[in-house]
């Protein structure tokens, strides 16, 4: 049975398909596609190699994949949300790209003893797993030997800081007002909550390193407001 949370998460992104790259360009000035080109360099993908993006959204990243792993890897992006993925077979078709396998799946549901990856990303989804913990070891037991993923996601400040201030005012005052002009001001308002309830940088390190990852480093992006995590197996 689906876990609530991952039932509710669904829903509210088949809900915003339809706005959902339009803002992300607007919210982050467009910069997000810098922020994934970071992850994906730190990641350092090779050709030849097979990868997942996971909660791949409209597939930003897994075209950024598929154009580092050319001409003889593979790249897979799963994501449970439908709309989202009709988006991405779009732009898929329109690139004429048949090197990405699109799976309709939630991360929980693969097969780590059949399925096994070079190397997994994933960009703002993290944080609304049913358990940040459990996604972790999930994507540790899907990595083959010597594997590496990255994510990319809201950072998770100190209550005090500038950044969560910032955070904070922009989410309330210029996010939610604009998506409530397209009727979905509580979706975007739930930003705020699952940041609250994601886990600091060096929280996340130390999950990392309990599951039995060798390596782990975090780094914060445009000043705090977003993070990278980049494991090693």
């Amino acid at each position: 049975m689906m876990n609530i949370k991952t039932k509710n998460i669904k829903i509210m992104f088949n809900k915003v398909s339809y706005k959902y790259d339009f803002f992300n360009n607007l919210f982050s000035f467009g910069l997000h596609k810098i922020w994934k080109k970071k992850l994906i360099n730190s990641l350092t993908p090779n050709k030849g190699e097979v990868w997942a993006d996971l909660c791949c959204g409209t597939g930003d990243m897994t075209f950024l994949l598929s154009d580092r792993i050319l001409p003889h890897g593979s790249v897979m992006g799963i994501d449970n949300s439908e709309q989202l993925l009709k988006i991405a077979r779009n732009r898929s078709k329109a690139l004429n790209n048949k090197v990405i396998i699109w799976e309709k799946r939630d991360i929980f549901d693969l097969d780590n003893k059949t399925m096994q990856f070079d190397g997994i990303c994933m960009s703002y989804g993290l944080r609304n797993l049913r358990n940040v913990e459990e996604g972790l070891n999930k994507v540790f037991l899907l990595l083959d030997s010597n594997g590496r993923a990255g994510f990319l996601d809201f950072n998770h400040s100190n209550e005090k800081s500038f950044s969560t201030i910032f955070q904070k005012l922009y989410l309330r005052l210029v996010v939610v007002p604009i998506a409530g002009i397209f009727n979905l001001s509580e979706e975007y308002r739930y930003i705020e909550k699952s940041i609250k309830e994601f886990p600091k940088g060096n929280q996340l390190i130390e999950i990392a390193k309990n599951i039995g990852f060798k390596k782990a480093k975090y780094k914060t992006l445009f000043g705090g407001q977003m993070g990278l995590l980049i494991l090693e197996k």
